[in-house]
């Protein structure tokens, strides 16, 4: 596999055995100052053990999520800010770092990245310094999943981005099935009483996009 950079406007074409396929990636960073890095730092030693020089990571998994809001302004809007909300009652304890995304894919499928691909993320407990997240917006509404079409397209495309790109990237899970990791090597987290419980992306997401993908032979849980 090969990739071509067209230009500066973040348009790729990736080319295949079976054919070509065409990515465009939207650039819309949220706040990521020295503040947010400086955060990114203190959580990596706290929960990693590690004392790092920068927050660059070298991506082993690409994990999905689903935002749970329909609003693409109001999920970008909440990991846009460099500190935590004061309600994330659920994960405040372990930092005031905010949560963040590497993507956020648009219910019409359309792809932003929010910030460099190889810097550290908050989206995901254990993972996150060997990890690229992708939120896509929307999740369960009358207790169904509700992604569309569009999502499960451009999150294909977005894993054939990343694997190509980054030939480290080993793994792909989503969310939901983030605790199923601890025996895996690529799990850091040093708090045993900091977990979450969490449904998104679902299964069914998971298995179109895994059904896609399975040329690529990533590991996913067991």
């Amino acid at each position: 596999m090969k990739r071509i950079l067209l230009s500066l406007t973040s348009l790729f074409v990736l080319g295949y055995a079976n054919g070509i396929e065409e990515i465009k990636i939207i650039d819309k960073p949220i706040d990521f100052g020295q503040e947010r890095i400086d955060m990114t730092k203190t959580y990596i030693k706290t929960h990693y053990g590690f004392e790092v020089e920068n927050i660059e990571i070298e991506p082993k998994i690409i994990i999905l999520h689903w935002t749970a809001d329909m609003s693409f302004k109001k999920s970008f809007d909440r990991l846009r800010p460099q500190k935590l909300y004061s309600d994330r009652t659920d994960i405040v304890k372990a930092g005031a770092l905010n949560v963040s995304s590497h993507f956020m894919v648009k219910r019409d499928g359309t792809i932003y990245r929010l910030m460099p691909e190889n810097w550290m993320a908050r989206h995901v407990i254990g993972l996150n310094y060997s990890s690229i997240g992708i939120e896509n917006i929307g999740g369960k509404s009358n207790k169904k999943e509700d992604l569309t079409p569009e999502q499960v397209k451009a999150n294909i495309a977005l894993v054939r981005y990343l694997t190509t790109k980054y030939p480290t990237i080993t793994h792909m899970i989503g969310h939901h099935e983030y605790q199923k990791m601890e025996k895996s090597d690529l799990w850091l987290e040093r708090d045993k009483g900091y977990r979450t419980e969490k449904s998104d992306p679902g299964d069914k997401f998971m298995s179109e996009v895994r059904e896609a993908v399975v040329d690529l032979n990533l590991t996913g849980v067991k």
